[in-house]
């Protein structure tokens, strides 16, 4: 979509200084990414308008310093979210009931030895608190009302039209459920919100799921509570330094990891490089993004 349209470069990342002549960054008036687009990224490029992000979270673009230099970021809200809550719901059923271990279980052939044991955990009657009832929390909220469960949550602010309980704190979010999933964006006002006073309210029987971001736990503190049986269970699509991942999180049994695949089917992903494209023909075309970041 972009080709037809427009002159395209493509710049590896972190080469911004690098890979291009002065000509060619003199040139560049958008920019499709889905890497981290900094102070010195968007210095390099004066002429630049519009920054198009692949994702619905942009916090891989400092937006707040596009914005002083009158620079428009758009991300792809929407088109996702009902893929990540599919994911999510997968993730906390393959937790509870151990599905990654029981398909391991018939692979290695000892089902023909014995029965696999029953599953320590269930879903039933349990009560699910949501960190962040956005667009993507309003979708998983009401897949968990499928299951049959409570939802309570705590997000900045309460939402409009739910009427979910909502809880001023996400300590109290986490006393009242026993099961916290998290999908709320990484920004400073969540880094390690997540933390052991947290995971220790969801109590012994608790299951925590993150798939917002990975900055948004306190590692440390996850690794304790799984290790020391404070927390029953945990499900993991994000990680504060992915794509790496500690032994100490690998070496938990009680921990199913995901490669960050939320949005990660072929049909999601063409819908939102579409709104990506689109955004940025809307811009040079119209003078107007479809999805721009507030």
């Amino acid at each position: 979509m972009l080709g037809t349209r427009f002159n395209l470069l493509e710049i590896p990342d972190g080469t911004i200084h690098t890979s291009l002549t002065e000509e060619e960054r003199l040139s560049i008036r958008g920019v499709a990414c889905r890497t981290r687009i900094d102070r010195q990224f968007i210095d390099a490029l004066p002429k630049l308008e519009i920054v198009a992000s692949y994702g619905v979270g942009y916090d891989a673009v400092d937006a707040v310093y596009a914005r002083s230099k009158n620079i428009v970021v758009t991300n792809t809200p929407d088109v996702l979210n009902e893929e990540v809550a599919d994911l999510t719901l997968g993730l906390l059923l393959s937790v509870v009931r151990e599905i990654p271990r029981a398909n391991a279980f018939v692979r290695e052939g000892l089902w023909k030895v014995s029965d696999y044991p029953l599953s320590r955990l269930t879903l039933r009657n349990r009560r699910v608190g949501i960190y962040g009832m956005g667009r993507i929390g309003r979708c998983i909220a009401r897949r968990i009302e499928a299951f049959g469960l409570p939802v309570a949550y705590f997000s900045r602010l309460p939402a409009e039209g739910v009427a979910y309980d909502y809880f001023p704190s996400l300590l109290e979010l986490a006393h009242a459920v026993d099961v916290l999933i998290a999908i709320v964006p990484g920004n400073a006002s969540t880094v390690k919100t997540v933390n052991a006073a947290v995971l220790s309210a969801l109590g012994p029987e608790g299951v925590f799921i993150n798939v917002g971001r990975g900055t948004v736990v306190d590692e440390d503190a996850l690794i304790g509570a799984l290790r020391t049986g404070t927390i029953a269970a945990a499900g993991l699509d994000v990680l504060a330094d992915e794509p790496m991942v500690s032994e100490d999180l690998l070496a938990l049994e009680n921990l199913t990891i995901l490669p960050h695949i939320g949005s990660a089917s072929v049909a999601t992903r063409t819908a939102m490089a579409d709104l990506l494209a689109r955004n940025l023909i809307a811009w040079f075309q119209d003078g107007a993004a479809i999805t721009p970041v507030t």
